[in-house]
């Protein structure tokens, strides 16, 4: 029925928006941001280029970030959003509407769930369909999630961390945290401004998570990181340097919020499966699994080996595509603009 369609799947990430089309991988891969006019509403810039905006707009100009943990908050902005990514996709004159997947964190509300579908339809897709993100990392995680076993996936992204564990096609159990990524900057920005008396803002925090973020003491890093920003006593530029041992104790809490999630999806997940996630591992996938020493972390808390996936950063984008050249194997799993998907895709 929709041969010929061109299928698009979209990770609807906070902080970054990856578009998945069959035949051809992730062909796109920007941030989620919207630089505007302030009076007008007029779009200035999209993407890559509206995020060198954030933190350095001038008065009439303001760079807005769409999504706020793992869900739409500015329906308007985010339409504008998806219009101009898949116009870069599809081309801007293209009249054969797409076949669209997009993720959606687990245990999502009907509200919410039906926010992501009207946006979806309201820029051009012939169908839509959600598909939750731990199950889609599953899938491009490369994980068995069809067979009668356990696999248990710990997706975190820039707003939500998504745990759950797997089994012949559905989640068994899951528990979605809005901790994630954004959480981990905004801890860096308060430690900073606590122990430092420095504001920094939301790119220094994320650079200074990149190049020395840890969840773990025994991740030896020799150096230091500089940091800049406004001293909130005088009001002036200043420089300072930060330890990776500091960014330990700035992650300290948003860390140990996800590890106790990881504890609870464990502890309400069927004796059989446990005994498979045990021999199997638990797998990380996401932006935010990327931290250095979470792995590690996990491991020694839980006692169940830890993996990071391969390409953790696209794994997402990748199971929702994998996932769109598959519709009718996975249409029990699927939530569609329809009440019922049918078959024969």
């Amino acid at each position: 029925m929709f041969g010929l369609t061109k299928k698009i799947g979209i990770d609807l990430g906070t902080a970054t928006i990856l578009v998945y089309e069959k035949g051809k991988g992730i062909i796109l891969k920007e941030p989620s941001v919207v630089a505007i006019e302030k009076g007008t509403k007029k779009v200035l810039a999209v993407g890559e280029e509206a995020r060198r905006m954030l933190g350095r707009t001038p008065g009439n100009i303001v760079a807005i970030r769409p999504l706020r943990e793992g869900v739409i908050a500015d329906f308007e902005i985010t339409e504008i959003m998806l219009k101009h990514f898949i116009s870069k996709v599809c081309g801007r004159y293209s009249f054969a509407k797409p076949l669209i997947m997009v993720c959606v964190p687990v245990n999502v509300t009907g509200v919410e769930q039906r926010a992501v579908i009207e946006a979806a339809m309201q820029v051009g897709a012939k169908k839509a369909f959600l598909i939750e993100e731990p199950l889609a990392a599953a899938i491009g995680a490369g994980l068995p999630i069809h067979e009668p076993c356990g696999s248990m996936v710990v997706d975190i992204g820039g707003g939500t961390c998504d745990i759950a564990v797997i089994s012949l096609g559905g989640i068994v159990v899951s528990e979605s945290l809005r901790i994630a990524g954004d959480k981990f900057d905004e801890a860096i920005i308060r430690f900073v401004k606590s122990k430092y008396n420095l504001m920094i803002g939301e790119r220094t925090a994320e650079e200074v998570k990149i190049a020395i973020g840890t969840a773990h003491l025994d991740v030896k890093e020799d150096f230091t990181y500089d940091v800049r920003g406004r001293d909130i006593m005088s009001g002036l530029p200043k420089n300072i340097s930060i330890t990776p041992e500091e960014t330990y104790e700035a992650l300290y809490e948003p860390v140990r919020s996800i590890l106790s999630s990881v504890k609870r999806v464990l502890e309400q997940t069927p004796p059989e499966l446990a005994s498979d996630i045990i021999d199997k591992g638990l797998v990380l996938t996401g932006g935010g699994a990327m931290l250095r020493g979470l792995d590690r972390l996990l491991s020694e808390e839980t006692g169940i080996p830890v993996v990071l996936a391969e390409d953790a950063m696209s794994c997402v984008a990748l199971g929702t595509g994998m996932a769109l050249e598959n519709l009718d194997y996975l249409h029990d799993s699927l939530i569609s603009n329809h009440r019922s998907l049918g078959r024969g895709y």
